[in-house]
């Protein structure tokens, strides 16, 4: 089993060593072909503008859209949290419409105002989540099929998961927390169960752009 991380820009190092450091193997996706044997995706903080500019060159739009509808999960930390939304606050046109949320960019203000906290996740086990927030987005709204997995003390919704769709507005990937990581691990490994038979579900990666 392999989980592919974005490695257009952002904080991809860290994820890929959080994977390994529970045994996952972890390969970094730069372009389609990236995707083929992914059992799963995981899109890194970073500059969410940069990263969506990224992602349309090279390509990859419509590769990770196929790879969620064959239900590999994908899970979006910080900046990837935005570029599932299926709405972004203020009009921004969404990238990888997976999340029925409207997410708020900057909610908490600039890097000086940047923040640690722990978190009560139920879903990950009764020990707190120790959640690092830098220039993080909020939730405003979610959609009926959406999980609140994680919200701060003001009510504020910072983890959500719909289906094979996980986001989070901290880095636990900074904190030293492994159990999102895991999660999508064991979510991974349901993904390739053949169940009856059927064999490894892949899904066609369409490559519709030549890098340039």
């Amino acid at each position: 089993m392999k989980i592919g991380v974005l490695a257009v820009q952002g904080d991809f190092i860290e994820h890929i060593r959080t994977y390994r450091s529970i045994g996952v193997e972890a390969v970094e996706v730069r372009l389609p072909e990236h995707l083929d044997g992914v059992s799963g995706l995981t899109l890194p903080g970073g500059e969410s503008t940069a990263m969506r500019r990224l992602i349309d060159r090279w390509g990859l739009r419509q590769p990770i859209l196929d790879l969620a509808e064959s239900g590999a999960p994908i899970f979006g930390t910080c900046a990837g949290m935005i570029l599932l939304a299926r709405e972004i606050a203020g009009g921004e046109e969404p990238v990888l419409p997976l999340l029925d949320v409207t997410v708020q960019r900057n909610a908490f203000g600039r890097q000086l105002d940047s923040f640690e906290g722990e978190l009560a996740v139920p879903m990950l086990g009764d020990e707190p989540v120790h959640g690092v927030f830098i220039r993080a987005p909020v939730i405003d709204r979610v959609g009926e099929a959406v999980e609140v997995m994680a919200q701060l003390d003001d009510g504020r919704i910072v983890a959500v998961r719909e289906r094979n769709i996980i986001a989070t507005a901290f880095h636990p990937e900074l904190a030293g927390e492994t159990r999102f990581h895991r999660l999508v691990a064991t979510m991974a490994a349901e993904h390739d169960d053949p169940g009856e038979g059927s064999g490894r579900r892949h899904h066609p990666v369409r490559r519709d752009r030549t890098p340039r």
